[in-house]
């Protein structure tokens, strides 16, 4: 996770270096602006992304994650399109039901209620599937309409991108289960790193639920699990990144995100570290997932 915050030409060598670096994703905030750093430096997501991956080739790139909370999904779909062409197939959605704070104080508007946001998410995400999947779409629903979109090229990727849907909640979970390519989860907001590994083994337990639900094996619907959502930044140690990558695993989780490092609050740290993980301990973490 590179935070959208510094001027291109520092930015630039951290995408280039986590694609040399042989990480096999790597994503960016998708806000207008983002809790204590809401006052500080901070660019969009779809031009970032879109510079990535004019200096990468093979890492994958992805938003983590995209909301309903200042984004339309007709509109939004053109990007995509966009951005999957610049990245060669490359471009994953990370997308989210959207939480409250800045992105929806900024417009002046009352905060929606969960249930709203959920009712908008989904939506949300439907409209997406079909606007990416059929030329000439159309969708009605109580948020969004759209007569006969157009789509043209579509996307490299075919059908569509994969979408990588956060969930933590049972609707939304649901909707991972029944439109995701993955599902995202940060767990619970706790302040013990043992309550929050828990939290996090009983989410993957009702997911699983979701999915058997709909039908769907769970060893084809990838599993990411956010680590800095924990109490304990996962790249304050060497060992406290491969103590979190372990217990990931044990929980079927496929894919892990971290963040580099800053100088500041949030995710303090040291590049050293990185590199120590880089060096010593992801590939171990990517010789072992357990879906190989």
């Amino acid at each position: 996770m590179i935070l959208p915050e510094d001027r291109w030409w520092a930015a630039e060598p951290k995408w280039r270096a986590a694609e040399e670096y042989g990480f096999d994703h790597a994503w960016t905030y998708d806000h207008l602006g983002w809790r204590d750093l809401v006052g500080g430096p901070w660019f969009g997501a779809v031009p970032t992304l879109s510079a990535a991956a004019m200096v990468t080739s093979r890492i994958r790139l992805g938003t983590f994650v995209a909301s309903p909370n200042f984004r339309h999904p007709l509109p939004f779909m053109r990007e995509i399109v966009t951005l999957d062409d610049l990245a060669d197939g490359r471009f994953v959605l990370g997308v989210g039901a959207g939480g409250l704070g800045y992105d929806t104080e900024v417009f002046g508007e009352p905060e929606p209620s969960p249930r709203a946001r959920a009712d908008r998410f989904v939506e949300f995400v439907e409209a997406l599937d079909g606007l990416l999947r059929i030329d000439g779409f159309d969708y009605s629903g109580d948020h969004y309409t759209v007569r006969g979109a157009r789509n043209l090229p579509g996307p490299v990727q075919r059908p569509r991108p994969p979408f990588l849907v956060a969930a933590n909640g049972p609707r939304t979970m649901r909707l991972a289960a029944r439109l995701g390519d993955g599902w995202l989860t940060t767990g619970r907001n706790v302040d013990e790193q043992r309550e929050w590994w828990a939290g996090v083994a009983e989410l993957s337990a009702r997911f699983d639920e979701a999915l058997h639900e709909h039908g769907r094996d769970a060893d084809r619907v990838n599993r990411y699990l956010s680590l800095d959502a924990a109490p304990v930044f996962s790249l304050s140690s060497k060992e406290a990144f491969a103590d979190a990558a372990g217990r990931a695993a044990e929980l079927g989780f496929t894919d892990i995100v971290t963040h580099w490092p800053r100088s500041g609050t949030p995710y303090q740290g040291r590049e050293t570290v990185l590199e120590e993980v880089v060096d010593e301990v992801l590939p171990q973490v990517q010789g072992h997932a357990p879906n190989g």
